[in-house]
């Protein structure tokens, strides 16, 4: 069951006609969806509705410790609830076979989630629930509670999202985009088995929804928002990028995180960073091979060197106990050639300092999207998930990108050769600095969407459809 809820303080904190309606929360319970609908709470709240943002109480903390760009407290009428998972009783045995215990433990969210949506109905003229596209089964509950509706937020991006949609309806696309889209990667060898499942009961469970919330913009993926609209047969609205646009870097940011002394040192566009997001850990093998194609590339680099998130766990201030060749790391301080970060670093204030020119990533949307906002070009390394799909849709559609790992040989170690020239290669040619050009007029357009043009218009049409 939820905490209790202060409601009287909530009705302190807002008196204007939006308070009547209340908005609830619900992400999926891992990273790289906490953050998106986290910044989206945080538009939701500047137009002055009370904020209800649902998780466990490791879930809300690692959204909160993880936060870029903005200050939570800059935000009173967001509340944090934290969820004790309920019973399996509404969890079928077959299905807690096929998904495992992680899985399991999110869809023992709907008894404590549908309590919560119940006592909030009682006290808003309106209640409207945003949740995760992965989180579709456990708030079904809420169609059937009074004067509650429910809107579905996709952190993918709209060309994965596309892609998934027609391979579901089987409805034809126009050419060039049915093209490229049929070269993608199908979903068996980008999905584990238990993910397949799990998702496959969200996709079931997602037939009350008649609107789409997506962190993106027409400037970044237009033609797959009109088609995706098409293949739904509903409204899609783009509201992103969520994440801020214009950030500066905090004193007190600067004091937790030495990287930023370091990066202050380096010049313009000299400096690669490489990260690849909070699900990923890779082999010592591969680890050592990345070191040694970085160093050899003679480029100067910022490296988040750490394990991935264990699902459901909690070591958000956790240290790596790093695999690196002895030697390698006083090499490096000593030559001033590169940065190794082994905890949590925050990738928004790093991807937005001037001495960044380039982006090694994973292709996680949010990294991409990020990446997008900052005017900064990217490597590709996907490796699982969405990750292929975005690579595609960074190279070939976007083209603000080169690819390091090759998807169709996933299964082969990365050299330290094919590194050291991708980094050359984004770094230091003609290609890459063309791409560096492309990616900040986009950056540009995208910055202008949020402030005043389509992303920001999609945003009011939405809260004026929320508040009709």
């Amino acid at each position: 069951m939820a905490n209790p809820i202060d409601l009287k303080k909530q009705d302190q904190i807002n008196n204007q006609e939006t308070s009547q309606i209340a908005i609830v929360i619900v992400p999926y319970l891992e990273q790289g969806h906490l953050n998106p609908l986290l910044n989206l709470s945080r538009l939701i709240s500047s137009y002055k509705f009370p904020v209800f943002f649902l998780g466990t109480s490791t879930s809300n903390r690692h959204a909160k410790f993880r936060l870029c760009g903005w200050d939570i407290l800059d935000f009173p009428t967001i509340q944090f609830h934290d969820l004790v998972p309920g019973s399996s009783s509404f969890v079928p045995t077959s299905v807690r076979e096929n998904i495992g215990s992680f899985f399991t433990s999110i869809l023992l969210l709907r008894d404590p989630i549908r309590e919560f949506l119940q006592e909030i109905s009682s006290r808003y003229r309106r209640t409207v629930v945003i949740n995760d596209s992965g989180m579709s089964w456990v708030v079904q509950d809420a169609v059937s509670m009074p004067n509650t509706e429910c809107y579905c937020f996709h952190t993918i991006s709209v060309f994965t999202a596309l892609s998934f949609a027609c391979e579901t309806t089987k409805k034809p696309l126009p050419s060039p985009v049915a093209d490229i889209i049929s070269e993608l990667p199908p979903r068996e060898n980008t999905f584990d088995s238990e993910t397949i499942e799990y998702l496959k009961l969200q996709r079931e469970s997602r037939n009350f929804y008649s609107v789409g919330l997506h962190n993106s913009c027409k400037e970044i993926e237009g033609i797959f928002i009109d088609l995706l609209e098409e293949q739904r047969e509903n409204k899609q609205y783009a509201i992103g990028p969520l994440n801020p646009v214009e950030i500066g870097i905090s004193i007190s940011k600067k004091e937790s995180h030495a990287c930023f002394s370091w990066l202050d040192k380096q010049d313009p566009n000299s400096v690669i960073y490489v990260s690849f997001g909070s699900t990923t850990t890779l082999s010592n093998e591969q680890v050592n091979e990345l070191a040694l194609g970085l160093e050899q590339s003679g480029q100067k680099f910022i490296w988040v060197l750490r394990e991935a998130d264990k699902k459901g766990g909690d070591n958000i201030e956790k240290g790596f106990n790093c695999p690196l060749t002895k030697g390698y790391e006083e090499r490096i301080k000593e030559k001033g050639c590169g940065f190794i970060e082994k905890k949590w670093a925050p990738q928004l204030e790093i991807l937005g300092h001037v001495s960044i020119g380039g982006f090694m990533s994973h292709c996680g949307w949010n990294s991409c999207i990020e990446s997008i906002s900052m005017g900064v070009p990217i490597a590709a390394w996907p490796i699982h998930s969405d990750q292929p799909r975005n690579t595609v849709l960074i190279m070939k559609v976007l083209k603000i990108g080169i690819v390091v790992r090759d998807w169709e040989k996933r299964d082969e170690l990365v050299s330290a050769v094919r590194i050291e020239n991708a980094v050359r290669n984004l770094m230091g040619s003609t290609e890459g600095e063309e791409m560096r050009r492309r990616v900040a007029e986009l950056s540009g357009a995208v910055s202008k969407s949020v402030m005043n043009g389509s992303s920001r218009k999609d945003m009011d049409s939405f809260v004026a459809h929320i508040t009709r």
